[in-house]
């Protein structure tokens, strides 16, 4: 065992001691995945049969290489013996063995999540529901969580506070759908991927002598990323171990980030207390970063409450203090971020491939994109699309390329019925029938839709009719008006922006928001042409925006890029320079944090984990005003700024910002929530958008604090206003001076609004 001697005090004891209940607290580049690999290599060299060991992860790659790094240490046939891979591969593996006694054939398929909502679209059909108000991404939301607390389709029919829960947001009927997906994938032998850790659960639970086979089989279990489990995978976990008692779990709780995903921090809090005798290793040691930034994480994530005690250091050099960088707009803060990466690169020979740029919404990464091809930065989106790939981004495309061109047959196929208006594939077909047979286009065919030679019934011509009136009330403006005009009309009037809106999930919030950065890019976009007098029409940014699109598609096969992404796709990778970027109250923390200490606590460890990704240099970057659905918006940096302890970082010269605490509890966070719970009704028909329920930071001349101004320019407390986005409203008070005065206007529809008057163009009307 010489490969012991590679491993600190801590490691090696918990590598060790091998026996009983073991808890292996890892922090962040601790070497957890090196214990976890030495831990199995150890059985296996104490002669413990390689099928009696079940290791389970939450990627195949993580897998995959243990799996590899276990055969170098000891035996590659051992190795591929044992029972490891993730959660789902391993109980799948068990109910294909006894899948007769679940109702299953052996052979049974696993839906992904795109057959899953293909299922769940045609049940709403079916059923003769709205998809408006069914949202199946929502609706598979919602079954997956019920699923992962081991929730089955007949106790959520007969739960009562479940269905009341589902009367509250206007989806009585969700237990029907449930009942038919789970009916429908049970008759053509299909399991989804919440199904494989349901019936395993059901398996162990009807079959005390199923469970008790695998109970003695598995003599030792060891469970990767504990933190992350789900109430199912606990309750397995825990089931199988009962009969040896030897589990070990690794985990970090500060880096618990997936509670939107059903993943509870409890399980890990709790190990201690659900098994007795329970060893504790605190992996403290992190051999990826700088003193420095290690330091700087844990005076951040002492703030929780809810946490293993630990305290995380680091023998590297010190390194230099992380860097807060202060814009006074967003697009100044990408250019910033752009102009440090090219000193990196070009004066201390740093690889594109060691930076990594982290916000905490996807919206965030199109003006830094866009940046970056300016300064001919090579970067790639790491875990998702380019934002201009996104499906969302790509449907308003569409409209807008129609719009200008309206025999773009590839726009006109993609939006025809986007938003949903009920024309189908069918009516589709035959529009292309048709303009083929008469050698023309789609759409001088729906010019002529209600001639008799179409053979359409009445209501499908309406319906064409009507779309193609819309397309040509657009195309009328677009030689008048700017490309952000034309724009926002065609993205409110074409109902695309209410579709994205009425889907309250997590992606479905992330969708609307990246519709909003695409007009944000369109309204620059008109700005800068504005400023240069060039032409500011529609076409002309669907040429510049072409343009863009195309670079995107070259893959040159080089491999030195600055990485893009969320803090979320992060967890697990580090750099060694990282930017974060829109570090800013409600956005780091969101805005839905403020509700509960439970959510903020989650939105800190999520910091933490961005933080923690950076091995030598760290930059935290925020801006004092952001567009948002075309208008500025005030910001003010996150309150985890200022809870890093003043030694480790270097602040602008002009910072001087501080959170009021009261009683150890942070008051802005009570303010936040006093006012959100003012507004409860906007925040839930809108929780997608901004709203300052905070003051500014202090080197606002205004400080942002209501005054007892009446009356600026020609406005008054009390006017009736229209504005172009959000329609009618009422001024209720005036804040601010000169080129900072503000109004704060209760619109009718979306609730109340800040707005900075040199850009909110209001016109009075009462």
């Amino acid at each position: 065992m010489e490969y012991l001697s590679h491993l600190n005090e801590t490691q090696r004891e918990a590598v060790k001691n091998y026996n009983g209940p073991s808890l292996v607290i890892a922090g962040a580049g601790s070497g957890k995945t090196r214990v976890l690999t030495y831990r199995i290599a150890v059985l296996l060299e104490k002669q413990v049969k390689a099928y009696r060991i079940l290791a389970l992860t939450f990627t195949n790659k993580a897998a995959n290489e243990m799996k590899h790094r276990i055969g170098e240490l000891v035996d590659p046939q051992s190795a591929s013996n044992i029972w490891m891979g993730t959660f789902h591969s391993i109980f799948a593996r068990i109910l294909r063995m006894e899948s007769d006694a679940i109702g299953f054939n052996s052979d049974f398929t696993i839906y992904d999540t795109q057959d899953s909502k293909n299922l769940i679209k045609r049940i709403i059909k079916d059923l003769k529901l709205d998809e408006k108000e069914y949202k199946p991404n929502e609706v598979l939301g919602r079954i997956s969580m019920a699923k992962n607390n081991l929730v089955t389709s007949d106790v959520y029919q007969h739960k009562g506070t479940i269905r009341e829960a589902d009367d509250s947001i206007k989806k009585p009927r969700l237990y029907e759908i449930y009942k038919q997906y789970s009916s429908r994938c049970k008759k053509n032998n299909v399991m989804d991927f919440d199904d494989l850790l349901l019936y395993t659960n059901i398996l162990f639970r009807d079959h005390p002598d199923i469970l008790e086979k695998y109970q003695k089989r598995f003599e030792y279990i060891l469970v990767d990323e504990y933190q992350d489990t789900n109430y199912a995978q606990y309750l397995i976990v825990k089931k199988l171990s009962q009969e040896h008692n030897n589990i070990c779990v690794v985990g970090d709780d500060a880096q618990s980030i997936y509670s939107f995903r059903g993943a509870k921090i409890e399980n890990i809090l709790k190990f201690q207390s659900d098994y007795e005798n329970c060893k504790v290793f605190k992996l403290e040691q992190n051999y990826r970063s700088t003193p420095t930034i290690v330091k700087a994480a844990n005076s951040v994530i002492k703030k929780n409450i809810h946490q293993l005690e630990k305290t995380a250091y680091s023998v590297n050099k010190d390194g230099e203090k992380i860097q807060i960088r202060k814009t006074l707009t967003d697009r100044e803060e990408a250019v910033n971020v752009a102009q440090e990466i090219e000193y990196l690169h070009n004066n201390l020979d740093e690889p594109y491939s060691s930076i990594g740029i982290l916000y905490r919404t996807n919206s965030q990464s199109r003006i830094l994109e866009e940046t970056f091809r300016q300064y001919n930065i090579p970067n790639k989106i790491y875990g998702g699309l380019s934002f201009y790939q996104r499906k969302e981004v790509k449907d308003i495309l569409a409209y807008l390329k129609l719009v200008v061109n309206p025999k773009d047959e590839e726009s006109f196929n993609r939006v025809i019925n986007y938003p949903k208006r009920g024309i189908g594939q069918t009516t589709l077909g035959k529009l292309n029938e048709y303009a083929k047979g008469f050698e023309t286009n789609v759409w001088n065919i729906l010019t002529d839709i209600n001639e008799e030679r179409f053979a359409f019934n009445q209501g499908t011509k309406n319906k064409l009719s009507k779309f193609h009136t819309l397309i040509q009330k657009f195309g009328e403006q677009i030689g008048t008006v700017s490309a952000y005009d034309i724009a926002s009309t065609i993205v409110m009037e074409s109902g695309i922006i209410e579709d994205l809106r009425s889907d309250k999930s997590p992606e479905g919030v992330s969708r609307a928001e990246n519709a909003q950065e695409l007009l944000n890019s369109i309204k620059e976009f008109t700005k800068i042409r504005t400023k240069e007098d060039r032409p500011f029409l529609l076409s002309n940014f669907m040429e510049e925006v072409s343009l863009l699109t195309d670079i995107e598609k070259k893959d040159t096969g080089d491999k030195d890029f600055v990485s893009l992404m969320t803090v979320h796709s992060a967890k697990g990778l580090e750099y060694k320079n990282v930017f974060i970027v829109g570090v800013e109250e409600n956005l780091f923390p969101s805005l839905k944090t403020l509700q509960n200490n439970q959510s903020l606590e989650e939105e800190r460890r999520l910091f933490y984990v961005a933080v923690t990704r950076a091995e030598k240099r760290l930059y935290i970057s925020y801006s004092k005003s952001r567009m948002k659905w075309g208008n500025i918006e005030q910001c003010r940096p996150s309150r985890f700024i200022d809870e890093i302890d003043k030694q480790y970082i270097n602040l602008p010269d002009d910072y001087d910002f501080k959170m009021k605490t009261t009683g150890g509890i942070n008051q802005n966070r009570r303010e936040g929530i006093k006012a959100a719970n003012s507004k409860s009704t906007y925040i839930k028909k809108d929780t997608n958008r901004g709203l300052n329920m905070t003051p500014l930071s202090k080197d606002s001349k205004s400080n942002d604090k209501k005054t007892d101004i009446k009356q600026i320019g020609d406005l008054k407390i009390g006017n009736k206003v229209s504005h172009q986005r959000f329609g009618i409203g009422e001024i209720i008070s005036f804040s601010g001076e000169g080129i900072n005065s503000k109004a704060e206007v209760k619109f009718n529809k979306f609730g109340i609004k800040v707005l900075l008057l040199k850009f909110a163009k209001l016109k009075i009307i009462g």
